[in-house]
């Protein structure tokens, strides 16, 4: 098996002049990005980073960002992204558990939030920062990204690294969210990702040399496999668009032929061409989609439908970082909506009593970082990963994901009750853009409901309802009305002691900003309880 620098020297010696990264206009070759990729990686190792060594990342999605992030394995190194809206102490938790010797930060943004941590990192030597305007002065352990662009390069010396390297060995360290506690330092390796790539092309098609938008965080697994991985096994060309809101006037010019997204992207461009009844896919830029993709949470049944109604399936996938992102999916051909399909090959899956999925196989990491450098397995004696989600299986095999075992509700009544399964339901309905289900120990289930921003202007207009804010139309009767028939219609699904007894109707949608949704769009159901719980209680 090929390690990643053994793909992009195949890349560059047999796709040379095909495009590898662009951004803002400007385009590097697969031939150009493995020559800076090397000059990266000598000024990384004038910098003194050898084989094991940790070059943690604060940057937006870059091509500097991509490159310096392969320059560190090329080294034999291990390359790390944390979010960039981590705040100090979570960075200080894993400069330290990582022993990383070089940060690279991208502004002042990034500066900030490491400086008063610096002194508190003796294995840190260096911070290299791409903004030359947030440089620290008088302090010798900041350099500028262009220092590293080193001039003098030893490429046999290089060379003779890289081709060392072994598939077993660390490619990437990926901290989960820590939603439970600290965060784990997940380590995986070189075989991990390249037997993802390949399990996954094998699966689902992936076209050769695609072209793909790299826009969520690449601090999250999928992210790293879709805009990473997968464009190093595949030789193709990476568009990067480090702000999310530049995402759809993006989708536009690209116009991708493959296109990954969480659910919450999927709803927010499905609600955008409902808001626009004469609209199709290929408006907003997804016409030459070949290959589309949702996964790191339930992508809902009617956007799913949606989008296979117009001409393009989405399919959809069930994975963790532990097991190097996405382990069952479909094929397009083989859709099924409402189920993240089947294990992909040479991995093998089962079911404990209570419903655990357990998965074994390749993509299972290598295990946990620990802080003296050792790495412990994350699997049991037999080699299975416990992945605490609960799933099912229908009788020809295709797995449904029912929720997380730690996230289940259980009543005061004693009944377990999966809260994603109901929220699912309840965003079928258009105007619902978001909701969290709740009950646990309570004698009934209730929701918060966060009304859809792109689909309600054109409901207020179909109903003759004037507002002037979200959080006025949210107070308005009809709205509240047509909630309660979301909810009914719901209910009708479900069995009783599952049903949606009260609701509330939040006046803002939740965001990264304001503390609802992790970078990579998924809910943070701790802070929303924390956040809303006198509206929570309020309807007990």
């Amino acid at each position: 098996m090929m390690t990643l620098p053994g793909y992009i020297n195949r890349n560059a010696t047999e796709f040379g002049d095909m495009p590898a990264l662009t951004y803002q206009g400007t385009t590097l070759t697969w031939s150009e990005a493995r020559d800076k990729i090397a000059q990266l990686a000598q000024g990384l190792s004038n910098l003194g980073v050898e084989s094991g060594n940790c070059v943690a990342m604060m940057m937006s999605n870059l091509p500097e960002h991509w490159m310096l992030d392969q320059a560190t394995v090329q080294l034999g190194g291990v390359a790390t992204t944390l979010y960039a809206t981590m705040p100090s102490n979570q960075i200080e938790f894993m400069a330290q558990h990582s022993g990383c010797v070089v940060a690279v930060l991208e502004g002042k943004d990034q500066v900030d939030r490491w400086k008063p941590i610096l002194d508190n990192l003796p294995k840190l030597r260096h911070v290299v920062v791409l903004n030359e305007d947030a440089l620290i002065t008088g302090d010798d352990r900041f350099k500028t990204f262009e220092s590293l662009l080193a001039d003098d390069i030893d490429q046999e010396a290089l060379d003779q690294i890289w081709k060392a390297i072994k598939p077993e060995d660390p490619a990437t360290l990926i901290y989960t969210s820590g939603t439970t506690g600290l965060p784990k330092g997940v380590i995986l390796t070189h075989s991990n990702v390249v037997s993802n790539v390949q399990a996954m092309d094998a699966a689902t098609n992936i076209p050769d040399h695609f072209t793909n938008i790299c826009f969520l965080p690449l601090a999250h697994i999928a992210e790293r496999i879709v805009s990473l991985y997968m464009p190093i096994v595949k030789a193709a060309h990476v568009n990067f668009c480090p702000n999310m809101d530049d995402l759809m006037p993006m989708l536009r010019q690209v116009e991708p032929s493959l296109f990954f997204g969480v659910p919450r992207v999927w709803e927010k461009i499905a609600a955008g061409l409902r808001a626009n009844p004469a609209a199709i896919p290929a408006h907003v830029g997804l016409g030459n989609v070949e290959w589309a993709f949702s996964a790191g949470a339930p992508l809902t049944a009617d956007v799913q439908q949606y989008f296979k109604d117009a001409g393009i399936s989405v399919m959809e996938g069930w994975g963790m970082t532990e097991a190097t992102g996405v382990a069952t999916t479909t094929s397009a051909e083989t859709l099924r909506i409402g189920t993240v399909g089947k294990v992909i090959d040479g991995n093998e899956t089962k079911l404990l009593e209570d419903g655990e999925l357990l998965i074994r196989g390749p993509i299972v990491c290598a295990g946990y970082l620990q802080e003296d450098g050792s790495i412990v397995p994350a699997v049991d004696e037999d080699g299975w990963l416990h992945t605490g989600d609960i799933g099912r299986e229908d009788e020809d095999g295709f797995l449904y994901i029912v929720d997380r075992k730690k996230e289940l509700i259980i009543t005061s009544g004693g009944k377990n009750v999966a809260p994603v399964a109901l929220e699912a339901l309840l965003k079928n309905h258009p105007l619902v853009g978001q909701t969290l289900v709740y009950g646990d120990r309570e004698k009934y289930i209730v929701a918060l409901v966060v009304l859809d921003p792109e689909t309600a202007p054109g409901w207020a207009a179909e109903n003759g309802v004037e507002y002037g804010s979200l959080a006025e139309l949210s107070d308005h009767p009809l709205v509240n009305e047509e909630i309660q028939r979301a909810v009914d219609a719901a209910n009708e699904q479900l069995a009783r002691v599952e049903q949606v007894k009260k609701f509330r109707i939040l006046p803002e949608e939740w965001t990264v900003d304001s503390g609802e949704l992790t970078p990579s769009l998924k809910m943070k159901r701790r802070a929303v309880h924390e956040k809303y719980e006198s509206e929570i209680q309020s309807m007990y």
